[in-house]
């Protein structure tokens, strides 16, 4: 399962590894990813438009029980970031729309167009860990009460004017649209719904793949598989023998792994990327 197919960079690579009788299903949120998966003749190789919370539904539709190996490569995808009419990114002028999915929900226009100042201020901080994002929030709504903040360029602007120092080579609106490009798509919500699902699909011994670019992301990643590579929490005052214990169902592969210096050379958006394995243990006999 490659659960976010972006420009079929990955699922290129693992269709040149996959032998005659594999099979690679690919999924993205994006219509226009999934246009692009769909230009790839190969009868090993589906596409669907969904998102990675979906997964079970996927599989269910396409007759897979199991899966071998799941990939998740979270954020947002180059080509979303270099279309100026995607509004993902604060370099180029255009529409605030920042949706993944642009067949449905409301767009980051928006929604900072009637969102309290209270509830911007809480996004910003809470996914963006803005430190300014009360002067943010006070400057976006001081803002649209003389006229819709409707494009990339604006919003930039106004955060740049509101924040008051940054880190060298940081722009002062980095932190803000990642915080509204989150929330907008819900994307640690759907993450931890991912996570859940892709466990449930793995066959024993297949592996799960997450590339995290954000602390958010790896801090959920990071949990998940560590707190599943455990055995179950046993109910305080409950008295259970070591050997009845339900086992734990993953286990960690290696460390978490980071781009070389090469691969930053190659591609500068790589420089956060942080790569998480884990392989699903045995499933426990079936009672009775």
């Amino acid at each position: 399962m490659d659960c976010t197919f972006g420009r079929g960079g990955h699922s290129q690579e693992i269709l040149r590894r996959l032998g005659p009788q594999g099979r690679l299903a690919a999924l993205d949120r994006d219509p226009q990813a999934v246009a692009a998966a769909r230009q790839i003749a190969d009868a090993r190789f589906t596409a669907s438009h969904a998102s990675f919370a979906q997964l079970a539904q996927v599989l269910a539709a396409q007759g897979i029980e199991r899966a071998d190996g799941i990939l998740m490569d979270l954020g947002v995808s180059s080509p979303q970031l270099e279309e100026a009419a995607r509004g993902f990114s604060f370099r180029m002028d255009g529409p605030l729309d920042m949706r993944m999915d642009t067949t449905r929900g409301i767009t980051a226009g928006e929604w900072l167009a009637s969102a309290s100042e209270n509830h911007i201020g809480e996004v910003i901080r809470n996914y963006g860990e803005e430190r300014f994002a009360k002067p943010i929030a006070r400057a976006i709504v001081a803002a649209r009460s003389r006229g819709a903040v409707g494009t990339t360029r604006q919003l930039a602007q106004i955060v740049a004017q509101a924040v008051r120092t940054r880190e060298p080579g940081q722009d002062p609106a980095t932190r803000t649209f990642q915080a509204i490009r989150i929330f907008i798509n819900q994307e640690l919500e759907e993450l931890s719904l991912g996570l859940a699902q892709c466990l449930a699909a793995l066959r024993a011994g297949g592996r799960l793949v997450v590339i995290s670019f954000h602390s958010l992301e790896d801090r959920i990643v990071k949990r998940f598989m560590r707190d599943h590579a455990q055995p179950p929490p046993v109910p305080r005052g409950l008295a259970v023998r070591e050997a009845d214990r339900a086992p734990p169902k993953l286990r960690l592969i290696g460390k978490a792994q980071r781009a070389s210096a090469a691969e930053i050379a190659d591609n500068p958006r790589a420089r956060s990327a942080v790569l998480r394995v884990a392989e699903r243990l045995a499933y426990p006999p079936a009672a009775g």
